[in-house]
């Protein structure tokens, strides 16, 4: 097919982009080939590389498009354990951009666009993080360390998600709804600090 008269620049992008998430959402991210990907979305094999210039490039775009909807996920829900559920949620909801986004490998680091991304999600899970503690208690010994306390989480919601998309928590949690699941979990390591606003 040809993209004249078929595509405008950015549906062809978007094409692309999809197709290559139908990919690595079935395949993984290994399988991905340009011409390929030209193919299964209808354009000249040249778009691609047009677009993206190579394999990385695409990648990278994933990545980022992924990093900004998961900031636009984790902005909603006031407290850190809902900020959790939003994560885990999103991971469930684009288990290509999810496995694409932490393979640092896959991607060029430096890409500024990638890079801006990266610091929104960052700072949507620490603005869950600033509410274990009321403003109170947040320059006092109670207040959790943030630095740790957002590892600590995102370690927590991100093995979650991990565990849910690779089929390990199949027997484990079986029918329940994720989302509950993550929440009891939660609940084990911050119900004592979250102040009782922020939970939903």
């Amino acid at each position: 097919m040809s993209t004249s008269g078929t595509y405008h620049h950015g549906d062809l992008r978007q094409a692309v982009m999809s197709a290559a998430l139908d990919v690595i959402r079935d395949e993984g991210p290994s399988a991905l080939s340009l011409r390929d990907l030209a193919r299964r979305a209808g354009v000249s094999h040249a778009a691609p590389a047009h677009h993206f210039k190579d394999r990385a490039g695409l990648l990278t775009a994933i990545a980022t498009e992924g990093y900004h909807l998961l900031a636009d996920a984790l902005a909603k829900p006031p407290g850190l354990r809902e900020r959790g559920v939003a994560y885990v949620r999103f991971a469930i909801a684009h288990p290509a951009h999810f496995q694409v986004m932490f393979q640092p490998d896959l991607h060029r680091g430096d890409d500024p666009r990638l890079t801006a991304a990266k610091e929104r999600a960052a700072a949507e899970l620490s603005a869950g993080v600033a509410s274990l503690a009321p403003p109170s208690a947040r320059a006092s010994a109670k207040a959790p360390d943030p630095r740790t306390a957002r590892i600590a989480a995102w370690s927590l919601a991100h093995g979650f998600a991990t565990l849910l998309l690779t089929h390990n928590l199949d027997d484990p949690a079986g029918d329940r709804d994720p989302a509950e699941v993550f929440r009891s979990l939660a609940g084990l390591l911050f119900a004592s600090t979250e102040p009782q606003g922020a939970r939903e």
